[in-house]
């Protein structure tokens, strides 16, 4: 955390923020994720026959995750026995799972120029239309971590059922640095 000194000028004031601002952009996605106190999950093994990312042409394409924290995975039905907070930090927990699996496929968060595409699945009683807010928590958190370049295209969906009755699921697109 940076503490500006200064003596009371509106200037010294905003070239405190600036430097502020300055020095966040030269932190990396790691470090973001340390900042807001979040850390990468240990990753599971695939659920069936297919892969968690897969790379074209300097795009990674990646397997949907389901909601999981430390105790398992995190479920119920949005607009039922789960509220939108709730989701909304499910949909963070999936985005986490993304990135670690990310970090694992490319060995840095830093490989990563852009994220393109978030398609988010609610666990969703009938006629729950707030998706878009629980899908909040993962575009909320990959902006946090990779400032405009975590901006996306996005879907979010409510759907009848998850595998294993996840409150969530998050599938991802993102696009590489140029070598």
């Amino acid at each position: 955390m940076l503490t500006c000194w200064y003596s009371g000028s509106k200037e010294k004031s905003g070239e405190c923020m600036l430097h502020s601002k300055e020095m966040a952009e030269h932190l990396t996605p790691e470090e973001k994720l340390a900042q807001l106190g979040l850390a990468l999950p240990q990753l599971p093994a695939p659920g069936g026959n297919y892969v968690s990312a897969k790379r074209a042409t300097g795009i990674v394409y990646l397997a949907g995750a389901i909601s999981t924290g430390p105790h398992g995975v995190i479920t119920g039905t949005a607009g039922a026995d789960r509220t939108i907070e709730d989701g909304y930090a499910a949909a963070q927990a999936c985005a986490l799972t993304q990135l670690a699996v990310l970090k694992r496929e490319l060995g840095s968060l830093n490989a990563i120029a852009d994220v393109l595409t978030v398609n988010g699945y609610v666990n969703a009683a009938p006629g729950f239309g707030d998706s878009p807010a629980v899908i909040n928590g993962a575009s909320d958190l990959l902006v946090n971590v990779f400032g405009e370049a975590g901006r996306h295209v996005r879907a979010a969906v409510g759907v009848s059922a998850l595998p294993r009755n996840a409150l969530v699921e998050l599938q991802m697109t993102v696009r590489l640095r140029e070598p």
